[in-house]
């Protein structure tokens, strides 16, 4: 599973040219799910992006998490994460995990952060052809890949 976790201003996401959710301070999460991911694999990304301290402290460091100032967060899929542009110049996605096994795993990535943060969790339709538009604040932007964890 690989997340693209974003620090956003605010987020949005339109579906056939209306909002569909939108976030204000928060993370937007971009997740890409493989064939090789499991429950596991959603339940330890839920913890580290909802944990990671990326937000600044009265201090101006990068020392609090999503939870720490009740942030937003919003959950995109988003398959494309898994391209291989090795051979050619058209990319392969035969990495990314067929939607019968993804949208279990994207719906148990949600349930799992909603057990870390209080707030509302923002989502995306799976498989929908989406606008995502935000303010990156920073820029801050993190790749967390859950078959890398060490």
């Amino acid at each position: 599973m690989i997340g693209v976790i974003q620090r956003v201003k605010k987020a949005q996401v339109e579906i056939n040219g209306a909002i569909y959710s939108n976030i204000q301070e928060g993370l937007l999460v971009l997740l890409g799910i493989t064939h090789a991911d499991e429950q596991a694999d959603a339940d330890w990304m839920a913890t580290k992006v909802c944990g990671l301290r990326i937000f600044s402290d009265d201090n101006g460091k990068m020392n609090k998490s999503l939870t720490d100032i009740n942030g937003e967060l919003l959950i995109v899929s988003q398959f494309t994460l898994l391209a291989s542009t090795q051979k050619g110049n058209r990319p392969s996605f035969i990495e990314a995990a067929r939607p019968e096994q993804a949208i279990p795993l994207y719906e148990q990535f949600i349930r799992s952060c909603q057990l870390n943060i209080t707030k509302y969790i923002a989502t995306g339709i799976f498989g929908a052809d989406m606008l995502v538009t935000l303010a990156n604040d920073g820029p801050v932007t993190i790749i967390i890949d859950s078959k890398n964890k060490h």
